[in-house]
């Protein structure tokens, strides 16, 4: 699989298992406090060729994909559930712990952001509370699953409503996924 975009990631080891299981060039940020130089190169990178943001599923790498969005406009996003980046042994988490398929399936469902002004049939945070996505004992677990359903990523409830209104999630996909996460639950 070659990826045409040029991928950022946070380190050295995430662009070694990026390379192991696809065809892609790598930018890499070196930690979170990104310098002026290295968004000038992801700039650049996106003008040229688009960019896709896939850091790690935790703080250091939401704050990353932040301060890329707020600088590089119209990047695109690829996401993994925490779940699948722990390390083998249990101590670490990030990108370069995952599987080669799972890299794959992540580059397969990248999102770009909406610039569009959102339409008035947008989720709403009512629609979030009814669906237990917030203001309910298990809705950080639901958002959880919710996130890995979309392929949005783990959010808390104030980045979920805007990441649906980003990713432009229609409610035929919002609730085709909340039926899911139903479902789930039900089974379990």
């Amino acid at each position: 699989m070659q990826i045409k975009e040029i991928i950022v990631v946070e380190g050295k080891d995430d662009t070694t298992a990026i390379k192991r299981a696809v065809q892609a060039d790598t930018i890499e940020t070196n930690g979170s406090a990104i310098s002026e130089e290295t968004l000038k190169r992801i700039q650049h990178a996106q003008d040229k060729r688009g960019v896709i943001v896939f850091t790690d599923p935790d703080y250091p790498g939401r704050r990353i994909r932040a301060i890329i969005e707020e600088h590089v406009k119209g990047v695109k996003h690829a996401f993994l559930p925490k779940a699948k980046t722990i390390a083998k042994n249990g101590k670490g988490l990030g990108i370069e712990h995952a599987a080669d398929e799972d890299i794959r399936e992540a580059l397969q469902h990248v999102y770009t952001p909406n610039e569009v002004v959102p339409t008035t049939d947008d989720i709403t945070l009512e629609d979030l509370m009814t669906a237990h996505l917030i203001g309910h004992p298990q809705a950080k677990a639901r958002r959880d699953r919710l996130g890995e359903i979309l392929n949005i990523g783990a959010t808390n409830g104030k980045q979920l409503h805007k990441r649906l209104k980003m990713f432009q999630i229609t409610e035929q996909q919002f609730g085709a996924a909340i039926a899911q996460l139903d479902q789930e639950e039900n089974d379990a």
